[in-house]
Parts: structure tokens; C-alpha cells; sequence
């Protein structure tokens, strides 16, 4: 059973890490690419669409690793575990004190209502991401080296 939510886990977090990966390296280059207002636009549509999906997708990842170490506490790579389950709880609180409230506005933004800073915050939460996706890549690297 332990192997299976090992497994699981991986893969799970893997996957987020590969999405958040994509919005930061492919995604948000692609739409500032965009003319006139169909970038601001997109990051719009994608603030609404990954802003109801990532908090489960963060949580439901942080329980996981969790229960890992939890279920796994005795065996070789708990530390590895406990470790990458410490980077995906400041990888949450970084979304909730830092993403959150820019992603919050921006999901709201059209270009008869978007603030004159718009660009600047969304230069904050670009720079806010790259560092959340490093935290969690560093997660993700523990984790399948405590599978390994």
C-alpha cells in the first residue's frame, strides 16, 4: 500500500509541477506575445480556470506527501519526504500571502476596468511564480529521490 501512495503521490505532484512549469516558461510567454489587449485578456481567462483547479491540486498534494511521510516514517527516505512535504507548505502559504490576491484581480481585469499598474502586477506575480515553481520542482526532485 505504501508503494501505491508513493507512486500516486509522485505522479501527482509531478504533474502540477509540469503544469505550473508550462504557465511560467510556455503559457504567460506566448500571451504577453499577444497583441493589443488579448494577452491581458488570456492571462484573465487562465487566472479564472487555474485559480478554481491549483488550490485543490496544492492541497490535495501537500495531504498526500503528508500521508507519505506519515505511512513511510520508519523506512529510508522519510527525511527526504518530510522535507519535500516542508517546501510544498511554504509553496502553499507563497500562493496564499504572495499569488492569490494579484491572481484574484487579474481574473476580474478587462481593458475598460484593468488598473494603470496591470503589467507591474503581473511582473510581481511572474517573478512570485518562478520562485514558487523552484520550491517545487526542489519538492518534487525529494520526492522521487525518496522513491528511488
Amino acid at each position: 500500500m505504501l508503494n501505491a501512495l508513493e507512486v500516486v503521490t509522485t505522479v501527482i505532484v509531478g504533474v502540477m509541477v509540469g503544469v505550473e512549469f508550462s504557465v511560467a516558461f510556455v503559457m504567460n510567454p506566448i500571451l504577453n506575445a499577444l497583441p493589443e489587449d488579448s494577452g491581458q485578456l488570456g492571462h484573465a481567462h487562465g487566472g479564472r480556470m487555474l485559480g478554481a483547479v491549483m488550490p485543490v491540486w496544492y492541497i490535495g498534494s501537500l495531504a498526500l506527501v503528508a500521508a507519505w511521510a506519515v505511512a513511510g516514517w520508519h523506512h529510508e527516505g522519510a527525511g527526504l519526504v518530510v522535507t519535500a512535504g516542508a517546501l510544498l507548505a511554504l509553496s502553499v502559504v507563497m500562493s496564499i500571502l504572495l499569488l492569490v490576491p494579484i491572481n484574484n484581480r487579474n481574473k476580474t481585469w478587462t481593458p475598460e476596468n484593468r488598473p494603470e499598474d496591470w503589467k507591474e502586477q503581473m511582473n510581481r506575480w511572474n517573478r512570485y511564480h518562478y520562485v514558487r515553481v523552484a520550491v517545487i520542482i526542489a519538492a518534487f526532485t525529494l520526492l522521487v529521490t525518496a522513491l528511488a
